[in-house]
């Protein structure tokens, strides 16, 4: 048809194994590239430790109190999934690591996982509660180390602000997972 233009959009939820690069427009989403001032172990056993020690009460997500679960590990590539609190809402998470000349570089992106654009910093947030530091205003489980952000890029509509992370005070109870 004359003067019409048609545009495609793909519906591809993040899924186990696939490219941080497999991103789509209508599903909002964030990728960072962080530096961590440690091995890329230390950073990886941090990251597990935050997630294991939700069950237990020892750490909680301060961005609304999400549940996050460990979905794969291999010694460069760890994969999550995080539930909202409120339990209506998942995203997939996925991080890369590179240990480079005693530092440890990290790529990671965070999806959500039904059609959105507006995310509030959530996808940001995602990523950033498993590798900030207590000079960030973050609660460490086994190690702290500083990090720099290298590059932060949400997908349009979605939000990068590292205040929003720190929304939510850590309560004496458990959370059942």
């Amino acid at each position: 048809m004359a003067g019409r233009a048609f545009v495609v959009l793909a519906i591809a939820p993040l899924v186990a194994g696939q490219s941080c690069h497999a991103l789509d427009v209508i599903h909002a989403h964030c990728q960072v590239s962080v530096t961590a001032q440690t091995s890329c172990k230390a950073v990886q056993d941090e990251m597990v430790s935050r997630v294991a020690s939700i069950s237990t009460g020892a750490w909680h997500d301060p961005h609304n109190n999400g549940i996050y679960s460990l979905e794969s590990q291999t010694d460069a590539q760890l994969e999550f999934k995080r539930v909202t609190g409120n339990k209506m809402f998942t995203d997939k998470l996925k991080f890369d690591f590179e240990d480079v000349d005693g530092t440890c570089k990290i790529h990671g992106c965070s999806q959500s996982q039904i059609p959105s654009v507006a995310d509030f910093s959530t996808n940001y947030c995602n990523l950033r509660m498993l590798y900030c530091g207590e000079d960030e205003g973050c609660e460490p489980v086994q190690y702290s180390f500083s990090v720099k952000e290298d590059s932060v890029e949400p997908s349009w509509g979605a939000g990068k602000d590292p205040s929003a992370c720190l929304k939510t005070a850590k309560t004496a109870t458990t959370i059942a997972v």
